[in-house]
């Protein structure tokens, strides 16, 4: 049996599949439980897992969790602990990591970019049909790349990151800066006129797309993650409005597109012991 997990900032998601056949699926909220914890939890109700893989928002290099943003870590070094403790063989990657081989395998194309865009912003690359990782696995970590400065503190300690400004942590940071009243939701904030924050938002969104373009030249932008499946209007926006974002030669013959995938990240969690 094989144990694919996706470790998110507001859900641990899995699912155990056996030759080909989805078995079972379970998800708790990332705040409630640790995420080794409950990986031992499903290894002691399933025995018969031969492998696991992760997919984690967060930086991860060897099996060792570094840091994440957005989720408390109970083990650092989980590929050791888990495979001593119930020899099993445990793959790790950064959830984008994950989507993007799910969606190279999807649209069977060597270069491709995927951009999604969720509790924070993820970005994951495929160049000649392999994934660009960097020395130490922390290579397009987009979202903490400088965009402005703010009042604001991204999960990462910094306070000009783009996450702050394109992502739903940073949608909910700047809400509970002017003390509203409202879902952090963009819909919530457009019922209440507070435009600001949603064209802050629309513009960083731009910038990031912009930037994946002009830096990486795929053949294929998919966009994904909780935000933009809660706002169709945004692959309109950004078709409409990329040209002034990025390089021209970087747009010739590219797709954009949304992930027709329904997890791609779980997905590619299950795709890692062949690309390991």
């Amino acid at each position: 049996m094989n144990l694919a997990i996706d470790a998110g900032g507001t859900h641990l998601r899995a699912e155990l599949w056996q030759e080909g056949v989805l078995i079972a699926q379970r998800e708790t909220k990332s705040n409630k439980t640790g995420l080794c914890a409950w990986i031992e939890k499903l290894l002691l109700e399933y025995k018969k897992v031969a492998t696991v893989g992760i997919s984690y928002a967060g930086q991860v290099e060897d099996g060792i969790i570094h840091s994440s943003p957005n989720i408390k870590v109970d083990c650092h070094n989980i590929k050791m602990v888990v495979e001593q403790k119930f020899g099993v063989k445990l793959y790790i990657q950064n959830d984008l990591n994950c989507a993007v081989l799910a969606e190279a395998k999807e649209f069977g194309v060597q270069n491709i970019c995927a951009l999604y865009v969720g509790t924070g912003v993820g970005l994951g690359v495929v160049e000649g049909g392999r994934v660009i990782r960097g020395a130490h696995n922390v290579a397009t970590e987009l979202g903490h790349i400088p965009y402005k400065k703010t009042a604001l503190t991204c999960g990462c300690g910094r306070n000009n990151c783009l996450e702050l400004f394109a992502s739903g942590s940073g949608i909910a940071k700047q809400i509970a800066s002017k003390n509203l009243i409202c879902a952090p939701t963009l819909e919530a904030l457009k019922a209440i006129g507070e435009d600001s924050i949603v064209t802050s938002f629309e513009e960083a969104l731009l910038a990031a797309a912009g930037t994946t373009l002009t830096l990486f030249n795929p053949q294929v932008l998919v966009l994904g993650g909780g935000v933009m499946e809660a706002n169709l209007y945004l692959e309109e926006f950004i078709l409409k409005n990329i040209k002034q974002y990025a390089l021209p030669n970087s747009l010739q013959n590219v797709t954009i597109c949304k992930s027709r995938l329904k997890n791609a990240t779980l997905m590619g969690a299950l795709l890692l012991k062949d690309f390991t």
